[in-house]
């Protein structure tokens, strides 16, 4: 029997894949005039809805433009109720652990390493490589929904399970942030012991000027002419050597707004490596190699920004490699489960049929 050809589906004389490259070169010019118009914005929420916007195009003649809906607004609830509640993990009053963090990286390395690569690396303006870093930093606010979103269009199964370790790595390190409030280095460099001796969660001192000692973390000693004596929070200063001084300043009230002692773990650390550990069985030699070089210079960044520890740093790389391996065990558990119930189903099968076959001969 011939098979017959079904034509494709037309909606006012065009195919649904016209119509999709179509709403995709929209979104896309929708999202370049926002951009340029209102800057790069770092707002989650907004991020999200726009992403979802994109892959609602992306979807015409693929799947139901609704399993955005289906999918998404559960992850973005979530994480709302993540945010209100990281607000106010300042409730539970647990004192800011203020030398916890430079004794730590000290016993490591014999120094404190983010005073040692200000020392060595930090120049009076920003040098190029600093585009670098910067970019790096507020990558972290774009890079796991861009992963989400891909793996969405790709593999909805992987995006669920991608969701859930996101979700539960977020969460976890709430924990830490309400139990263990904790000042990063730049914090650090900006307060004396007489100033946080009772272990405030946010001193005066943090929005001051550096005292000439250097404060917890002791003084900078530059290679670089013109280069300051302190350590200083400069993960923004690359978008200042490009001109993007907008970039720059939304990055810095971004920060200004969040919860300012909330060090360990390293989200930034924690979330760049879940993505290179989730995506590592999904991706050749080169593309394993690009995500954990990613997450290594996101380390670099973060230490040599003033931003974290190399403490702050490690538990969080553990905390997303306990959830990956928690959630690997959680996979191959079910499917040894599905794989046994499918095996005695089918064992079960030879012995109904010969069942019915002797009650036929009888």
């Amino acid at each position: 029997m011939e098979s017959v050809a079904v034509p494709p589906r037309r909606f006012l004389g065009l195919e649904a894949k016209h119509w999709r490259r179509i709403a995709l070169s929209v979104w896309f010019v929708a999202v370049v005039y926002k951009v340029s118009t209102d800057g790069i914005s770092f707002d989650r929420g907004g991020l999200i809805l726009l992403m979802c916007l994109g892959l609602a195009a992306a979807s015409i003649g693929r799947r139901n433009v609704f399993t955005v809906i289906l999918d998404w607004l559960p992850f973005v609830l979530v994480l709302m109720l993540y945010d209100f509640v990281r607000r106010y993990a300042e409730w539970l009053g647990m004192p800011t652990q203020w030398h916890l963090g430079p004794d730590v990286d000290k016993w490591l390395f014999g120094t404190n390493p983010t005073v040692w690569l200000q020392s060595h690396l930090k120049e009076a303006k920003p040098p190029f490589w600093e585009i670098i870093t910067s970019s790096v930093y507020i990558s972290y606010f774009l890079l796991p929904y861009i992963t989400a979103g891909l793996l969405w269009l790709r593999d909805r199964t992987a995006w669920r399970r991608f969701a859930a370790a996101f979700v539960a790595t977020s969460f976890l390190a709430l924990i830490g942030f309400t139990l263990l409030p904790a000042a990063p280095p730049w914090a650090a460099a900006r307060c004396t012991s007489v100033e946080i001796a009772d272990g405030p969660r946010e001193a005066p001192c943090m929005f001051g000027n550096p005292p000439p000692s250097g404060g917890l973390l002791g003084p900078v000693e530059p290679t670089h002419a013109g280069a300051a004596p302190f350590v200083e929070r400069i993960s923004a200063r690359g978008w200042d050597k490009l001109g993007f001084k907008t970039a720059s300043s939304m990055l810095q009230v971004g920060q200004s707004k969040a919860n300012l002692v909330a060090a360990i773990p390293s989200l930034h650390a924690g979330l760049t490596m879940l993505v290179a550990l989730f995506m590592w069985p999904r991706l050749r030699w080169y593309g394993r190699t690009a995500f954990m070089a990613y997450a290594f210079t996101m380390a670099f960044t973060l230490v040599y920004t003033a931003e974290h520890y190399v403490l702050d740093i490690l538990i969080g790389w553990a905390l997303a490699a306990s959830v990956i391996a928690t959630q690997r065990w959680w996979v191959r558990r079910n499917d040894r489960r599905r794989e046994a119930a499918e095996a005695a189903e089918s064992a079960q099968t030879p012995a109904v049929d010969l069942g019915k076959r002797v009650a036929v001969s009888d």
